[in-house]
């Protein structure tokens, strides 16, 4: 998805909450508002739709939702200066996407788990965990994904 795009994902979604009274696919809604959310880092959308989210991925047991969620309670957390919160539910997040194969989730879970060590002024650790996310972007062509690792990269 174009960055560009993350705007209207958002807008869409909302307008699709309205519209669906509570139809068996507000967890879809949910996960695509959540993951938006953390691609802009909007801590207040995050702080409103994370908790909905979690919810509704824990009562259907959706693995790729439940990761999701996390790496989204985890942006909030470094958003919201909690460093360790942030951390747990990262490393969570990252552990449900590797058990679920997702490449390009393990990428951006990485990509955040640098933006934490930033964060935190762990410049090597923020150097590996982007190198990582790195490699993966690069495995799957997710161009975007690479060009800005890699601005990330070059700033340390």
């Amino acid at each position: 998805m174009a960055e560009g795009e993350f705007a209207l994902v958002r807008q869409y979604s909302e307008i699709a909450l309205a519209r669906t009274g509570g139809w068996g696919g507000e967890h879809d809604v949910y996960a695509m508002q959540v993951d938006a959310a953390a691609q802009q880092c909007d801590l207040a959308a995050l702080q409103q739709y994370a908790p909905l989210a979690e919810e509704l991925a824990e009562r259907y047991d959706h693995k790729l939702y439940q990761a999701i969620a996390h790496r989204a309670q985890g942006v909030a957390h470094r958003l919201a200066g909690k460093t360790v919160d942030a951390e747990v539910r990262l490393k969570q997040a990252l552990a449900l996407f590797e058990t679920l194969d997702t490449r390009w989730q393990i990428g951006r879970t990485l990509f955040e788990l640098g933006e934490l060590a930033l964060a935190n002024t762990e410049n090597e650790s923020a150097r590996e965990y982007f190198s990582h996310a790195l490699t993966a972007f690069e495995a799957l062509g997710a161009l975007p994904d690479a060009a800005r690792t890699r601005e990330k990269l070059s700033a340390l």
